[in-house]
């Protein structure tokens, strides 16, 4: 599939060259500071040296006060109290945080996890008869809870109190709840605007904390679960994400709660661990016990005290888990089989594909996959409870949240954002919203935005990849949104020779690569998904190449190693 590359401006030549000479560092790296908001000494203090002290007051956010005046009114008289929360990685570490936090302090508590294909997401009417007739006299909801405006009218009628800590965007009115916890609320002040459910949940422990004199270095511990929920949730690796994913990371290295230690464990991670580790390897086990069987599963043994308990459910995890990406793959296959043999969907500008018997837990896992071979915006629908129901995902650039919006006379309910959407519809009128989204989508995206995008933040030359030179690029990390791992374009460059395909498939590319600049000495690669392009660099063609620099460790060595992105062939300087 080809792809536009797109190199972005260079910083300011003035600003770059000011932070070479107080930072000590090259050009590249002082480029890529400022091409990422980091003009000065202290900011690139701030943003290398995250501190927590430079947390914000958790009371600057919109009616913090009330949430905790009724949490210790709750601890006080002694009720229940209800942790509520989602079945994804964001909901289960947030009512994970809540409970363990509280636990500590309070036992009249209980925790609540809708069943996916039951209740579907959000706060649910079963969850709020489950606290009414447990005797719940207050329910904090997480992750969710900004749009339920006729539940928390029903929880009210039913005189359940609620504290609603989400960080979606509100809809039209906002729910009428004892207390909404959510910095994009209007009206809230709070200044830092991206944080994840759990990172709200946080803020609430931390403003409750701070008016019962229970010290700081106290909630640390829950750091673990903050960094999981920012990275599986994809929210933007700034300002207190930054910080929060910093320290949570340490947490996780160097003592993470027991059932996290378990699936670490399991996951057979032996290296430092990283965000991408917690996106590739311990979210998608956490997130497998809801899309399988039960987000109840995850919690449990996130909050378990006990090491063998722990160990047994993460085995469980792992087994839905394993269940999960078989199901994935087999219906991945299947929807590339219905694409391929029928040339109307090939020949759309999007992808809607309806099955009622594919499992609902994996639906928007195959969206994603059917977008890395068939670039368009997808929708995968399968059946549940009598609607069709589904997920959608989005190319760059591509608002797919208005598109179903146009569509919703058709819908029964949708939620989501630019990028990723839940919908649910009558069965019936599947075939003609399929006509709809495409009439939408037809007219609405443009040529570019049908075409992946690789960003690139600069050419470099091969002999700037030093040791030295990596050592400071590692200090960007954590990567994530707002702050992506950069990726780097270098032209006229040739395999060695050694270039070879490897993979059970023959489905990578493994090379050694020179330049002009470095002669003989070369810089080893990896091309995941490339062996198609073997051909191209055989027998030294120059080729033109982006990429991002990692540190390879195999069999306890370490080397540099290029992570290829993309390949083209060099247009020779004679020929441009």
């Amino acid at each position: 599939m080809d792809k536009n590359w797109i190199i972005k401006e260079e910083g300011d030549s003035v600003v770059v060259r000011q932070l070479m000479k107080s930072l000590d560092v090259p050009w590249s790296l002082a480029n890529l500071m400022v091409q990422r908001g980091i003009n000065t000494f202290g900011e690139a203090r701030s943003f290398f040296m995250p501190q927590l002290e430079n947390l914000h007051d958790p009371f600057l956010m919109k009616n913090m006060n009330i949430a905790v005046d009724r949490i210790s009114s709750a601890i006080y008289k002694n009720e229940k109290i209800l942790i509520y929360g989602d079945y994804d990685v964001d909901g289960t570490t947030s009512v994970a945080l809540m409970y363990s936090f509280l636990r500590n302090i309070y036992p009249n508590i209980d925790f609540y996890i809708p069943d996916r294909y039951v209740e579907g997401y959000g706060i649910s009417t079963k969850g709020i008869d489950y606290a009414h007739s447990n005797n719940c006299r207050l329910m904090i909801a997480l992750d969710c809870g900004i749009k339920a405006v006729e539940k928390i009218k029903y929880a009210s009628s039913l005189g359940l109190d609620v504290i609603i800590c989400d960080h979606h965007l509100p809809g039209a009115e906002v729910p009428d709840a004892l207390a909404v916890l959510d910095p994009k609320q209007p009206g809230c002040n709070y200044p830092y605007k991206e944080l994840s459910g759990c990172g709200v949940g946080f803020k609430l422990i931390q403003a409750y904390s701070k008016v019962n004199a229970i010290p700081f270095e106290e909630l640390t511990q829950y750091l673990d679960l903050v960094a999981i929920s920012i990275a599986s949730d994809i929210v933007p690796l700034t300002g207190e994400n930054r910080i929060l994913a910093y320290y949570g990371l340490i947490q996780l290295n160097e003592d993470p709660r027991i059932g996290i230690s378990k699936i670490i464990k399991d996951s057979e991670l032996r290296k430092t661990i990283g965000l991408e580790d917690i996106i590739f390897k311990i979210g998608p086990r956490i997130n497998a016990a809801g899309r399988m069987e039960s987000g109840n599963k995850a919690v449990e043994l996130m909050v378990s005290e006990d090491g063998t308990l722990a160990g047994e459910m993460s085995r469980e995890i792992g087994d839905c888990n394993r269940k999960r990406r078989s199901k994935d793959r087999d219906i991945t296959t299947e929807a590339l089989r219905m694409i391929s043999a029928d040339p109307r969907i090939g020949n759309a500008r999007t992808t809607v594909l309806y099955n009622p018997n594919w499992h609902k837990g994996v639906i928007g896992i195959v969206a994603s996959r059917l977008i890395e071979t068939h670039y368009k915006p997808t929708v995968i629908l399968t059946e549940s409870n009598g609607f069709a129901t589904g997920s959608a995902r989005s190319v760059t650039g591509y608002d797919l949240y208005q598109a179903i919006e146009s569509c919703s006379d058709l819908l029964e309910s949708f939620g989501g954002h630019m990028y990723a959407a839940g919908l649910t519809l009558k069965k019936e009128n599947v075939p003609v919203f399929i006509e709809r989204f495409e009439e939408v989508v037809a007219k609405t995206i443009t040529d570019d935005q049908m075409v992946p995008r690789i960003h690139i933040d600069m050419e470099l030359d091969f002999a700037d990849i030093t040791d030295k030179f990596y050592r400071i690029l590692d200090q960007f990390k954590p990567f994530g949104p707002d702050n992506l791992a950069p990726v780097f374009m270098t032209k006229q460059v040739y395999d060695t020779g050694m270039g070879r395909v490897v993979g059970a498939s023959a489905e990578h590319l493994k090379l050694d690569l020179c330049s002009e600049s470095t002669g003989t000495v070369s810089l080893p690669a990896i091309a995941f998904g490339q062996g198609n392009q073997h051909a191209l660099v055989r027998g030294g063609n120059p080729i033109d190449i982006c990429y991002s620099v990692e540190m390879n460790e195999f069999k306890g060595k370490k080397n540099l190693q290029l992570n290829i992105k993309d390949i083209r062939p060099s247009v020779l300087k004679d020929q441009e």
